[in-house]
């Protein structure tokens, strides 16, 4: 059988940071998980359209800091703010807490976040379109934004068929061998009429050499910057692919 690790997982401390900052005894760090958990769950469910990303939580003595990333900030903002206003009372609520703080950080490319692309493949299965179509126009936007390769495996009941069944369609290279790789990981499912269809979506972003800032809120900034940017930030990309490089100038320079 095979054994997949989660991407993600596998990369914490090397190439990622974490999404819960904080340092608690072991008597109290139970109950923490478990709020964070809750955090998490009522955040997705209460901004079902707001296009989240990933939920940064940390912790200080007093204060509860929770940083949202989305690709949609002003559905989460409101109308002069009273929407961030009204979840950091209901946060308040749910924590016990006083000091809560809530930041939000807008993802500009969005095709290059994993989250995103399985959730809009979601809505659109459930919309009935046809998954192939959804599929393969995501793949299209993320390697027309600068992605080195994209993987979507999509399971279920697909087309309403009788028979369960898993396709997988993928363009470019994901390998998740490769710890320095910056491979983003996300799965997710889709609720339709025959049941629901799970979908799991892997983005290589490129080759990270050099040492790079663990902090997850710093990495969605350099995320979102410019390959030329990306390289000045310790991202690089290897230019050893087939046909790039001098291999390609010898094949190409060859009899004449």
């Amino acid at each position: 059988m095979g054994q997949k690790t989660n991407p993600i997982g596998a990369r914490v401390g090397i190439i990622r940071g974490w999404d819960s900052n904080w340092y608690a005894h072991k008597k109290d760090y139970a109950n923490k998980l478990i709020e964070d958990h809750k955090i998490r769950n009522y955040l997705n469910a209460r901004i079902n359209k707001g296009g989240i990303s990933k939920i940064v939580i940390e912790r200080t003595l007093n204060k509860l800091i929770v940083t949202i990333h989305t690709s949609k900030p002003g559905i989460i903002i409101g109308k002069g703010g009273g929407e961030v206003d009204r979840i950091k009372e209901e946060l308040k609520k749910l924590c016990g807490k006083e000091d809560v703080q809530i930041n939000i950080l807008e993802i500009r490319r969005p095709e290059l976040d994993a989250t995103i692309v399985a959730d809009t493949i979601a809505r659109q299965i459930e919309n009935r379109i046809n998954y192939k179509r959804a599929i393969k126009m995501s793949i299209a936007s993320a390697l027309r934004m600068g992605a080195e390769g994209i993987k979507v495996k999509v399971g279920g009941r697909l087309g309403g068929a009788e028979i369960a069944r898993s396709e997988e369609i993928k363009q470019g290279r994901t390998p998740l061998h490769t710890l320095r790789m910056d491979i983003d990981y996300a799965s997710l499912f889709a609720l339709t009429v025959y049941g629901k269809i799970g979908i799991k979506v892997w983005i290589c972003k490129g080759e990270v050499l050099g040492k790079r800032d663990l902090n997850p809120n710093v990495i969605a900034g350099g995320k979102n910057e410019s390959a030329g940017e990306r390289a000045q930030g310790g991202f690089e990309r290897r230019d050893d692919r087939r046909g790039g490089g001098r291999g390609g100038e010898r094949r190409g320079g060859g009899r004449k």
